[in-house]
C-alpha cells in the first residue's frame, strides 16, 4: 500500500474516533445492559457549587503528633461518608484545624454530631454478633507478609480480648469476621486459623497506605484528640444554580473562539489543531473525573477554562515554526518535521515551568487555590501531550495524504 494511501487511511480513521469518542463522552452511550456515563453525569460538583455545610474543627491540645492528626482525619472521613456523601473534602490546615465541605448536605447541627461523636469500633461474626470491640485491643501496626511481601494489619490483643477472638475464630474459622467503625464496614477478613495468642495479622490491603489507614482506624476507636467547632456555615445551592449554566456558556465560548482562530488564521494546520484540541479536552477530564476523581469547584473552572487556551500555545509556536521553514522554500514534509522539532524546546521550558508553579500552589495552597493548581496541572501535562503527539501524528499524515499540497493553506 502506498504511503499516501497508508496516510489518508490513518487520518480518517483517527478523526472519525475522535468525533465518536467526543459523541459518547458528551452524551453518554447505552448498549443493552451496557452503560457508558457521559462526564457530565459522573463529574463531582464542590461546595461553592452545589451548596452544603462547611465546618473547621479545631484540634485541642499541644504537640499532637502527625500520625495522630492524621488518624483523626481517616475517622472524620469515615463518618463523613456515612452521611451518603461522595463528593465530601476532608483536609487538614497548616492551623492544626480539619477542613470539612460537605456538598448537598444542609444540616450542620446533624453533620456536627456525626463528625464529633465517640465513635465504636467492633469486629461482628458472619450472624452481626460482636466478637470484640474496641476496648480490647492492644495495639494495632503495619506489616509485611514475608511470604507474600504484601502489606498486612498486625493486631494484638489484651487479656480479655486474646480469650474472646480465641473462641470466635475456632467458631468462624474460614468465614468472616468484619470490621466496623460505628456502622461502616472497614474491612472484612477471613479467618483462615484459630487464633490463641492474641496476635493476629488482618491481610487483603491493596498497598501500605491502604493498611495504615485499616491500623490506624482499629488504633483509635474514638477519636484520639478533641475536637471543638470553630466554623461552621451552611451554604445555598443558588451560588452553583447561577455557576454552573454560566461556566458552561464561558466554555462553549471560549473554545468556539479558539478554535475558530485557528482555522481562520492558521488553516489546514488550525483546524487539525482544533481536532487535537477536542482530545485535549476528553483526556483532561477523563483524568479529572475518573482518575482523579477530584471535585470541581468553581477555581477548578477556571483552572480548566485557562489550560484551554494555553492547550493552543504549544500548536501555535509549531505553525509559526512551519511558515517559517515554508518560506525558506522547504516542502510540506520537511516542513512540518523541523517546525516540531525547533518548537520542541520552547514548548518544554514554557509548559515545565507553569507545572513548577501549580506545583508550588498544590503543595503551599490551601482549599480552593489547591483545586485550581491541580486542573491547571492536569491540563498542562495534558496538553503537551496532545501537541507533541496527537497533532504531530493528524498533520504528519495530512500532509502524506496529498490531498491539499497548496502550501498556502498550510500559512506559507
Amino acid at each position: 500500500m502506498q504511503l499516501k494511501t497508508k496516510s489518508r487511511l490513518k487520518f480518517t480513521i483517527a478523526s472519525l474516533l475522535i468525533v465518536i469518542f467526543a459523541y459518547i463522552l458528551s452524551n453518554g452511550l447505552i448498549i443493552g445492559d451496557y452503560q457508558i456515563k457521559s462526564l457530565g453525569s459522573i463529574t463531582k460538583l464542590g461546595l461553592d457549587l452545589k451548596g452544603g455545610v462547611y465546618i473547621e474543627e479545631e484540634i485541642k491540645g499541644e504537640n499532637i503528633s502527625k500520625d495522630t492528626i492524621d488518624r483523626t482525619k481517616e475517622l472524620i472521613e469515615l463518618r463523613v461518608n456515612a452521611l451518603g456523601v461522595n463528593e465530601s473534602v476532608v483536609t487538614v490546615t497548616q492551623q492544626n484545624r480539619i477542613r470539612i465541605e460537605i456538598p448537598g448536605v444542609y444540616d450542620a447541627e446533624n453533620a456536627l454530631k456525626q463528625i464529633g461523636k465517640t465513635g465504636k469500633l467492633t469486629f461482628r461474626g458472619p450472624n452481626n454478633d460482636i466478637v470484640i470491640t474496641g476496648e480490647d485491643i492492644k495495639d494495632a501496626s503495619v506489616g509485611v507478609n514475608q511470604q507474600t511481601n504484601q502489606p498486612v494489619v498486625q493486631l494484638k490483643l489484651n487479656e480479655s480480648g486474646t480469650k474472646k477472638f480465641a473462641e470466635a475464630t475456632a467458631k468462624y474459622q474460614g468465614k468472616v469476621i468484619s470490621i466496623y467503625m460505628d456502622e461502616e464496614l472497614v474491612s472484612a477478613p477471613v479467618v483462615k486459623s484459630v487464633i490463641t495468642t492474641g496476635e493476629a495479622i488482618i491481610e487483603g490491603s491493596k498497598d501500605i497506605e491502604e493498611a495504615k489507614r485499616l491500623a490506624g482506624i482499629i488504633k483509635s476507636g474514638a477519636l484520639p484528640v478533641e475536637l471543638v467547632p470553630a466554623t461552621v456555615k451552611t451554604i445555598g445551592p443558588s451560588l452553583g444554580a447561577d455557576a454552573i449554566p454560566t461556566s458552561k456558556k464561558a466554555a462553549v465560548i471560549g473554545i468556539t473562539l479558539v478554535m475558530l482562530f485557528m482555522a481562520i488564521y492558521y488553516r489546514i494546520p488550525g483546524i487539525i489543531a482544533d481536532l487535537a484540541l477536542a482530545v485535549y479536552i476528553m483526556l483532561t477530564m477523563l483524568i479529572f473525573t475518573t482518575a482523579l476523581k477530584a471535585t470541581l469547584t468553581l477555581p477548578g473552572i477556571a483552572g480548566l477554562l485557562l489550560s484551554v487556551g494555553m492547550a493552543v500555545d504549544a500548536n501555535v509556536l509549531i505553525f509559526e515554526r512551519i511558515k517559517e521553514e515554508l518560506k525558506l522554500g522547504k516542502s510540506l514534509r520537511s516542513a512540518v518535521d523541523a517546525g516540531f522539532n525547533r518548537a520542541l524546546p520552547s514548548i518544554l521550558d514554557s509548559n515545565i515551568t507553569t507545572i513548577i508553579a501549580g506545583l508550588v500552589l498544590m503543595w503551599l495552597g490551601a482549599g480552593q487555590v489547591k483545586g485550581f493548581a491541580l486542573t491547571l496541572v492536569t491540563g498542562v501535562v495534558c496538553s503537551l501531550f496532545t501537541a507533541v503527539t496527537v497533532t504531530k501524528f493528524l498533520l504528519k499524515n495530512f500532509v502524506n495524504s496529498n490531498w491539499i499540497e497548496n502550501k498556502k493553506m498550510y500559512g506559507a
